[in-house]
Protein backbone atom coordinates (compact mmCIF):
# COMPACT_ATOMS: atom_id res chain seq x y z
CA UNK A 1 0.00 0.00 0.00
CA UNK A 2 1.67 3.35 -1.12
CA UNK A 3 1.30 5.83 1.84
CA UNK A 4 -0.63 8.66 1.33
CA UNK A 5 0.48 12.29 0.53
CA UNK A 6 -1.34 15.34 2.51
CA UNK A 7 -1.04 18.38 2.30
CA UNK A 8 -1.01 20.45 5.25
CA UNK A 9 -1.07 24.68 5.17
CA UNK A 10 -2.95 27.26 6.67
CA UNK A 11 -2.16 31.40 7.70
CA UNK A 12 0.28 32.28 10.30
CA UNK A 13 -1.70 31.91 13.71
CA UNK A 14 -3.95 29.09 12.62
CA UNK A 15 -2.84 26.38 14.51
CA UNK A 16 -1.08 24.78 11.89
CA UNK A 17 2.27 23.54 13.88
CA UNK A 18 -0.22 22.66 16.09
CA UNK A 19 -2.24 20.13 14.00
CA UNK A 20 0.92 18.65 12.17
CA UNK A 21 1.95 17.41 15.56
CA UNK A 22 -1.06 16.18 16.42
CA UNK A 23 -1.12 14.26 13.09
CA UNK A 24 2.40 13.28 13.94
CA UNK A 25 1.61 11.81 17.74
CA UNK A 26 -1.73 9.52 15.32
CA UNK A 27 1.62 7.79 12.75
CA UNK A 28 2.04 10.52 9.97
CA UNK A 29 5.64 11.38 9.04
CA UNK A 30 6.09 14.95 8.86
CA UNK A 31 8.39 16.77 6.10
CA UNK A 32 8.52 20.58 6.90
CA UNK A 33 9.41 21.86 3.62
CA UNK A 34 9.67 25.12 5.23
CA UNK A 35 12.18 23.86 7.90
CA UNK A 36 14.22 22.47 5.09
CA UNK A 37 13.73 25.71 3.28
CA UNK A 38 15.83 26.95 6.36
CA UNK A 39 18.01 24.64 6.39
CA UNK A 40 19.18 25.48 2.93
CA UNK A 41 20.46 28.96 3.95
CA UNK A 42 21.64 28.65 7.44
CA UNK A 43 25.04 28.69 7.99
CA UNK A 44 27.15 25.33 6.15
CA UNK A 45 23.66 25.21 4.32
CA UNK A 46 23.53 23.74 0.45
CA UNK A 47 22.47 26.68 -0.95
CA UNK A 48 24.93 29.18 0.87
CA UNK A 49 27.83 29.34 -2.08
CA UNK A 50 25.26 29.53 -4.72
CA UNK A 51 23.84 32.63 -2.63
CA UNK A 52 27.27 34.15 -2.19
CA UNK A 53 28.54 33.23 -6.07
CA UNK A 54 25.10 35.09 -7.61
CA UNK A 55 24.63 38.06 -4.84
CA UNK A 56 27.67 38.75 -3.20
CA UNK A 57 29.70 38.11 -0.26
CA UNK A 58 27.60 40.83 1.71
CA UNK A 59 24.30 38.38 1.62
CA UNK A 60 26.49 36.02 4.24
CA UNK A 61 26.78 36.69 7.76
CA UNK A 62 30.01 35.95 9.76
CA UNK A 63 28.33 33.05 10.89
CA UNK A 64 28.17 31.62 7.37
CA UNK A 65 23.81 31.72 6.46
CA UNK A 66 22.24 33.99 4.44
CA UNK A 67 22.20 37.11 5.52
CA UNK A 68 17.63 37.91 5.26
CA UNK A 69 17.54 41.25 6.47
CA UNK A 70 19.97 42.51 3.72
CA UNK A 71 18.26 40.17 1.09
CA UNK A 72 14.53 41.38 2.08
CA UNK A 73 15.47 44.55 1.13
CA UNK A 74 17.28 43.42 -2.23
CA UNK A 75 14.32 41.77 -2.59
CA UNK A 76 11.77 45.05 -1.88
CA UNK A 77 14.03 47.19 -4.04
CA UNK A 78 14.74 44.62 -7.22
CA UNK A 79 11.59 41.87 -6.79
CA UNK A 80 13.28 39.88 -9.30
CA UNK A 81 15.90 39.05 -6.64
CA UNK A 82 13.51 36.62 -4.87
CA UNK A 83 13.22 35.23 -8.13
CA UNK A 84 16.70 34.35 -8.66
CA UNK A 85 17.01 33.10 -4.74
CA UNK A 86 13.87 31.15 -5.05
CA UNK A 87 15.65 29.75 -8.29
CA UNK A 88 18.82 28.16 -6.20
CA UNK A 89 16.77 26.99 -3.38
CA UNK A 90 13.81 25.18 -4.87
CA UNK A 91 15.80 22.72 -6.45
CA UNK A 92 17.29 21.73 -3.63
CA UNK A 93 14.60 21.71 -0.96
CA UNK A 94 13.07 19.54 -3.94
CA UNK A 95 15.68 16.98 -3.41
CA UNK A 96 15.91 16.88 0.15
CA UNK A 97 11.75 16.26 0.54
CA UNK A 98 12.44 13.43 -2.34
CA UNK A 99 14.97 12.40 -0.19
CA UNK A 100 13.07 12.23 3.24
CA UNK A 101 9.58 10.81 0.96
CA UNK A 102 12.25 8.16 0.24
CA UNK A 103 13.23 7.60 3.54
CA UNK A 104 9.19 7.58 5.26
CA UNK A 105 8.10 5.04 2.59
CA UNK A 106 10.98 2.91 2.86
CA UNK A 107 10.39 2.97 6.78
CA UNK A 108 6.57 2.04 5.99
CA UNK A 109 4.64 5.00 6.56
CA UNK A 110 0.88 4.83 6.10
CA UNK A 111 0.46 9.00 5.75
CA UNK A 112 3.35 11.65 4.83
CA UNK A 113 2.29 14.82 6.10
CA UNK A 114 3.82 17.86 4.19
CA UNK A 115 3.65 21.42 5.92
CA UNK A 116 3.32 23.56 2.78
CA UNK A 117 3.32 27.46 4.07
CA UNK A 118 2.91 28.37 0.60
CA UNK A 119 1.08 25.42 -0.61
CA UNK A 120 -1.21 27.50 -2.83
CA UNK A 121 0.77 30.18 -3.77
CA UNK A 122 3.09 28.06 -5.10
CA UNK A 123 0.51 26.30 -7.82
CA UNK A 124 3.16 23.88 -8.26
CA UNK A 125 2.27 21.34 -5.57
CA UNK A 126 -1.13 20.40 -5.74
CA UNK A 127 -0.37 17.52 -8.51
CA UNK A 128 2.02 15.76 -6.18
CA UNK A 129 -0.36 15.39 -3.32
CA UNK A 130 -3.23 13.36 -2.36
CA UNK A 131 -5.32 15.58 -0.51
CA UNK A 132 -4.41 19.28 1.12
CA UNK A 133 -5.85 19.76 4.57
CA UNK A 134 -6.62 23.63 5.88
CA UNK A 135 -6.16 24.47 9.03
CA UNK A 136 -8.57 27.78 9.41
CA UNK A 137 -9.70 30.73 11.66
CA UNK A 138 -10.70 34.10 11.71
CA UNK A 139 -7.96 36.84 10.34
CA UNK A 140 -8.73 38.70 13.65
CA UNK A 141 -8.11 34.90 15.99
CA UNK A 142 -4.85 34.95 13.63
CA UNK A 143 -3.64 38.57 14.77
CA UNK A 144 -4.24 37.73 18.27
CA UNK A 145 -2.46 34.66 18.32
CA UNK A 146 0.29 35.70 16.93
CA UNK A 147 0.66 39.29 19.27
CA UNK A 148 0.29 36.51 22.32
CA UNK A 149 2.95 34.50 21.12
CA UNK A 150 5.76 36.88 19.28
CA UNK A 151 4.99 40.26 20.56
CA UNK A 152 4.50 41.68 17.03
CA UNK A 153 2.37 44.59 16.45
CA UNK A 154 -1.30 44.34 15.21
CA UNK A 155 -0.38 46.14 12.26
CA UNK A 156 2.51 43.94 11.73
CA UNK A 157 0.67 40.34 12.13
CA UNK A 158 -2.02 41.88 9.47
CA UNK A 159 0.86 42.91 6.86
CA UNK A 160 2.28 39.17 6.98
CA UNK A 161 -1.57 37.72 6.90
CA UNK A 162 -2.22 39.99 3.53
CA UNK A 163 1.18 39.00 1.98
CA UNK A 164 -0.14 35.02 2.76
CA UNK A 165 -2.51 33.44 0.04
CA UNK A 166 -6.04 34.84 0.68
CA UNK A 167 -8.31 32.64 2.91
CA UNK A 168 -11.07 32.11 0.18
CA UNK A 169 -8.02 30.75 -1.89
CA UNK A 170 -7.02 28.31 0.97
CA UNK A 171 -10.01 27.31 1.68
CA UNK A 172 -11.08 26.58 -2.09
CA UNK A 173 -7.84 24.27 -2.72
CA UNK A 174 -8.38 22.63 0.27
CA UNK A 175 -10.14 18.60 0.25
CA UNK A 176 -10.82 19.15 4.22
CA UNK A 177 -10.54 22.04 6.62
CA UNK A 178 -9.91 21.94 10.55
CA UNK A 179 -11.74 24.99 11.74
CA UNK A 180 -9.28 26.32 14.85
CA UNK A 181 -11.70 29.09 15.98
CA UNK A 182 -12.59 28.57 20.03
CA UNK A 183 -11.15 24.96 20.40
CA UNK A 184 -9.91 23.80 23.22
CA UNK A 185 -6.60 21.46 22.49
CA UNK A 186 -8.98 18.51 23.57
CA UNK A 187 -11.39 19.37 21.18
CA UNK A 188 -8.84 20.23 18.01
CA UNK A 189 -6.89 16.67 18.58
CA UNK A 190 -10.33 15.23 18.51
CA UNK A 191 -10.88 17.54 15.24
CA UNK A 192 -7.64 16.12 13.77
CA UNK A 193 -8.25 11.72 15.07
CA UNK A 194 -11.70 12.44 12.42
CA UNK A 195 -9.51 13.85 9.70
CA UNK A 196 -6.48 11.74 10.19
CA UNK A 197 -9.53 8.59 10.13
CA UNK A 198 -10.25 9.49 6.61
CA UNK A 199 -6.32 9.87 5.95
CA UNK A 200 -6.11 6.05 6.92
CA UNK A 201 -4.22 6.70 10.01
Amino acid sequence: MTAGRIGLTGGIGSGKSTVLQMLRELGAVPVDADAISRATTAPGGAAIAAIAAKFGPDFITPAGALDRDRMRERAYAQPEARHELEQIIHPLVGAEIARQVEAAVAAGARCIVFDIPLLVESGRWRSQLDRVLVVDCEPETQVARVTARSGLAPEAVRAIIAAQAPRALRLAAADAVICNEGLTLAQLRNEVEQVARSFGL
